[in-house]
């Protein structure tokens, strides 16, 4: 349940206000966000930018259809495909824009091959374009007692810190134009967001047949924020220039 989160990240209303201006700026004619979700920032990018088209890539069924209904909504739905099929090798670029906000994985077959995420962004984006890439770092390194309440099979290998990540971007061929991180607030606002319609459900439906099972989502994913990632995990968000060739 995500129906109180505007974005499925964290990420604040007046960041991504600043990150559309700036992306806006550039003019891309043709924007492909590769693990799309419901497309939050797509449709706010081809609102600031009159005449551009998309498409979402993502292979939830339900994040596909909620994206094609907010474009619906907001009259955008002669300008934007919401695609539900797999980003893995696609062939839908090269766009002047690609969006990849915390999605990385959708790009690869190989969990934390940032690498190989990183070269298929500067694969699918046109020449003189610019990629957006959200992803994950660690903020220090993680505890052996804080891995062990965070996802399951959780390791230090699975992030770099912020370094390490700005260079394997350089290392696939971009200049790094832009960098900036969530806040503390920005992840608490996400969390909190993503967990509210279904505390709300529990906390009204304590009976319900189907309570103990999503009690115990909630309980484990809580337990995994505070008790493992909070202030370890960190997102960066990423404005990368492709290197001419």
């Amino acid at each position: 349940m995500t129906g109180s989160l505007e974005f499925h990240s964290p990420l604040s209303p007046e960041r991504a206000r600043r990150i559309v201006d700036r992306l806006a700026g550039g003019h891309p004619a043709t924007v492909l966000d590769l693990g799309s979700g419901w497309g939050a920032l797509l449709l706010r990018l081809l609102d600031a930018i009159p005449g551009a088209t998309g498409v979402g890539i993502e292979i939830n069924t339900d994040d596909v259809a909620r994206g094609r209904d907010l474009a619906r909504r907001r009259g955008l739905a002669d300008r934007v495909e919401f695609v539900e099929e797999s980003a893995v090798g696609t062939e839908r670029g090269p766009a002047d824009l690609v969006l990849c906000v915390g999605s990385g994985h959708a790009l690869t077959e190989t969990p934390g091959d940032f690498a190989g995420t990183l070269r298929e962004l500067r694969r699918l984006v046109a020449p003189g374009g610019r990629v957006l890439y959200a992803e994950g770092f660690w903020q220090r390194t993680p505890t052996d007692a804080e891995l062990a309440r965070m996802w399951p099979g959780a390791t230090g290998a699975d992030h770099t810190d912020l370094a390490g990540l700005v260079e394997i971007a350089v290392g696939a061929g971009f200049r790094p134009v832009w960098t900036e991180t969530a806040t503390e607030d920005e992840w608490e606002q996400f969390e909190s967001g993503y967990q509210a319609d279904l505390e709300e459900w529990l906390a009204a439906h304590p009976t319900h047949p189907d309570a103990a099972a999503r009690r115990q989502k909630a309980d484990s994913h809580r337990a995994s924020w505070l008790g493992g990632y909070r202030n370890v995990l960190g997102m960066a968000y990423l404005t990368l220039a492709p290197v001419g060739r």
